[in-house]
């Protein structure tokens, strides 16, 4: 009788045991998918940007016919950056894909800085009705990119935490939950937002 009730006992743990690391695994997954989601918001804001950094740059084209370096410069860096945003969209919890398009959006943030420090100095590309409206559909564009990425990085934050938590770590390392990388600015010079205004 003694064996059945020690029995007993140690399956009733054992389902708890069970149903607890469920528990953690769906949390984990949760919070997962919920990044995961954020990193979608952000995605869908740098395509917008992407989209329009073209057509600022045939508009400032006429004007800046002696600045084709610099033209060249800012289409290769929005390539660079589609490219590491699409392989960074396909798996946002990939820290390497994270690294790479937060490199490449270092690049784009510097190569369109240059550009808008030389339309500074053409008064007519400046007034150009064009580039105004580009420019301030950029900007807005900016805004939503930052509010996205601040979504991003709190969900980051919360998976990352619940991830290296006791006793969520032993699940985590079990399964293969990778830490996420958060999406943020490493060089201080480039938290300085680009001027687009006119």
């Amino acid at each position: 009788m003694i064996g059945w009730i020690i029995l007993g006992v140690i399956v009733l743990i054992a389902i708890g045991v069970v149903f607890f690391v469920i528990g953690l695994y769906n949390k984990l997954v949760q919070l997962r998918n919920r990044f995961k989601n954020a990193f979608a918001q952000i995605d869908v804001q740098l395509k917008r940007r992407y989209d329009l950094i073209p057509n600022l740059v045939e508009t400032a084209k006429g004007y800046l016919k002696h600045e084709r370096e610099t033209l060249e410069a800012v289409i290769a860096a929005r390539n660079t950056a589609q490219n590491a945003n699409q392989k960074a969209a396909a798996n946002p919890d990939d820290p390497s894909a994270m690294k790479g398009l937060i490199g490449a959006e270092a690049m784009l943030g510097g190569a369109m800085g240059k550009l808008f420090a030389l339309v500074e100095s053409y008064p007519d590309l400046k007034a150009n009705q064009n580039m105004m409206q580009l420019t301030e559909e950029l900007t807005s564009t900016e805004n939503k990119i930052a509010f996205a990425r601040q979504a991003y990085n709190d969900s980051v934050m919360v998976y990352n935490t619940e991830r290296e938590s006791f006793p969520t770590v032993m699940i985590a390392g079990t399964f293969g939950f990778q830490q996420a990388e958060l999406f943020e600015i490493t060089n201080p010079t480039e938290r300085e937002a680009v001027k687009v205004e006119f």
